[in-house]
């Protein structure tokens, strides 16, 4: 891993469609951009904000999120997620998250990944599937 910069940001977007609202994704009723979708989208761009820091065999995984989903969002509109690192202490990088459509903000938070050799981490997890057999 090279050197992480705080301060660095990345902006992912999306539209707000069928496939994403809570009474699609089971997270309720109603036809609106759904809290678990917001939270991929703040994910994604933490993810894709740290990525050109790691190294080849290096990935990051999600640790901790801590959001609030402060506004609805109807079919139709556009999503944006911002992450900007706001720590880094080691391995693990911290985030701030904040959500937006046309309207302003729409939820916030913190969110923490780790770095992990690709390789041996994916080989742990797999490592369970043989505990089981």
């Amino acid at each position: 891993m090279n050197e992480v910069i705080k301060g660095t940001e990345f902006v992912s977007t999306t539209i707000v469609t069928e496939n994403n609202t809570a009474f699609t994704v089971g997270s309720g009723e109603a036809e609106v951009f759904s809290t678990p979708m917001m939270v991929a989208l703040m994910e994604n761009s933490a993810y894709l904000c740290l990525k050109p820091y790691l190294d080849e065999d290096e990935t990051s995984v999600g640790i901790k999120m801590d959001t609030t989903h402060e506004s609805a969002s109807p079919i139709g509109l556009a999503i944006t997620a911002r992450a900007t690192i706001t720590e880094v202490n080691g391995k693990i990088i911290t985030f701030e998250v904040i959500a937006s459509d046309a309207f302003g903000i729409i939820g916030r938070g913190m969110h923490q990944r780790a770095v992990v050799n690709t390789e041996k981490f994916v080989s742990r997890a797999n490592a369970k599937l043989a505990s089981v057999e």
